[in-house]
């Protein structure tokens, strides 16, 4: 059987000198040449079995020290030099492996400082935004990757593309599809662009939701998908066809700083054309105030999911018929931010939604639910919040259903066109909510998860608060 080489001579390096010796003094004692252990430490010469074996015996060393993994270490730094300031510095992993094996107390190190980095732009953008909500805006430098760029710019922007709405309002008409939406649209790619649509099982499409195959001008969409967006996915693939000039045009005004963003931002146009298409704006904002809103009621009478029909009223701005001015963001289960989207931009500055009182961050524990809620800001201002929780794809056996969920929120002062703000838990009275624990000064806050960067900590060991995180 072929022997075990083990190259692990930086962490013998640091064993050695933890134990004060010279490699003339291990060398003598492990019965080797000093020259052969020089070549041990430089990783020029494994360490073999029974060299450990030797170590453990002569200097009673754990021999897992020798053999432990850096694997960790190496993961976080792959994750430090992913960041947009850094990227590229490297040309791949092998000098962050050759970093975590030679000096692992020094790649510790980076990762501290860039944690201490990351908390830095974090406190600085809460400071910005605080300084921007009392009207002295700021500009701090950074650099975003893609996603985050096009994410940043459609969330500070109303969530409503004129061109886009007319031109799937006339894309549909055009259709005449009365209930059978998706045969519709089945037929226009059949006979405009000669596409066939097939449903495939999820072994055929492991990874893939929707691909178009440009030899066989067919479109597959994955069965892992509700019929409801299975429609949304052949809508999404008619107004890229279609509608291929008005969302470019879009996509120029986002004024994007490279080409990936720009890829980015003509997949999530797309993604508006296509709810656009599915509810065109005239019939969709007749029927959402004859039915005061009630999203469950749109979802059925349109025969969209629920996710779709809230997405779809914060686009409701049309000049001249326009509705209230909605907002929504989703998060996943360990609380990331996967989108921001509102009528008049997300309210950044007076409502931020990253507040763990909020209804949102409960409502993985009571999904399928709506739970409607009057919250109030510490300025005063109040907002209606509905929350629910949103379903997947069907996950393969033995996946775990991917679950998010979704806040739909409007002023407090606007929320009586709605059916919610007769709700039970709308009318109970306001609950106090904050910004981001960063930038909210509520004192006594059980749910607290960080002092505020506005008030120095109150340091009494004679007086304990109910948070741990107490401020003057």
């Amino acid at each position: 059987m072929t022997e075990k080489k083990i190259f692990a001579g930086p962490r013998l390096r640091r064993i050695r000198k933890g134990l004060d010796l010279t490699q003339t003094a291990m060398a003598e004692a492990l019965s080797i040449s000093p020259s052969y252990l020089n070549l041990i430490e430089r990783n020029q010469r494994p360490l073999t079995v029974q060299l450990l074996l030797k170590l453990a015996a002569v200097y009673n060393i754990d021999i897992g020290e020798l053999q432990g993994e850096s694997s960790g270490t190496i993961s976080q730094l792959k994750s430090v030099f992913s960041d947009p300031l850094l990227s590229g510095e490297l040309p791949g992993d092998q000098e962050l492996v050759e970093v975590a094996e030679a000096a692992p107390n020094a790649a510790i190190g980076i990762i501290k400082l860039y944690r201490a980095y990351c908390e830095q732009a974090a406190r600085l953008s809460d400071l910005s935004a605080l300084l921007a909500h009392d009207g002295r805006e700021t500009h701090l430098p950074g650099k975003r990757l893609p996603h985050e760029e096009v994410r940043d710019a459609i969330s500070r922007r109303p969530y409503f593309f004129d061109s886009l709405d007319r031109a799937a309002e006339a894309l549909h008409a055009e259709l005449a599809p009365g209930d059978e939406l998706s045969a519709a649209l089945k037929t226009w790619l059949m006979q405009t662009h000669g596409i066939t649509v097939r449903i495939l099982p999820p072994h055929a499409m492991v990874n893939l939701g929707r691909r178009f195959d440009r030899h066989t001008m067919r479109l597959f969409i994955s069965a892992r998908f509700s019929p409801r967006d299975r429609k949304r996915e052949i809508a999404i693939e008619t107004v890229l066809l279609g509608l291929a000039d008005e969302i470019a045009a879009e996509v120029k005004a986002l004024d994007l700083s490279s080409d990936e963003a720009r890829r980015i931002a003509r997949f999530e146009l797309a993604r508006y054309a296509a709810l656009a298409l599915m509810m065109p704006y005239g019939p969709f904002i007749e029927a959402a105030r004859r039915d005061r809103f009630d999203i469950g009621l749109l979802s059925g009478r349109f025969d969209v999911s629920f996710e779709q029909a809230a997405t779809r009223l914060v686009s409701l701005q049309r000049l001249e018929n326009a509705g209230p001015a909605f907002f929504a963001m989703e998060i996943d289960q360990a609380g990331n931010i996967l989108r921001r989207i509102g009528a008049e931009g997300f309210p950044h500055a007076g409502f931020r939604g990253e507040c763990p009182r909020l209804d949102l961050y409960d409502a993985f524990s009571q999904p399928g639910r709506i739970v409607s809620r009057h919250v109030e800001m510490p300025d005063g201002v109040g907002y209606l919040t509905l929350s629910r929780t949103l379903e997947g794809p069907e996950p393969a056996l033995g996946e775990r259903l991917h679950v998010t969920a979704i806040l739909l929120g409007l002023r407090w002062d606007k929320a009586s066109a709605t059916a919610y703000a007769e709700d039970g838990g709308a009318r109970a009275g306001s609950v106090p909510v904050g910004p981001v624990c960063r930038l909210c000064e509520r004192p006594g806050c059980l749910s607290r998860a960080e002092p505020p960067v506005t008030r120095p900590l109150g340091l009494d060991e004679m007086v304990a608060g109910l948070s741990a995180f107490d401020f003057r």
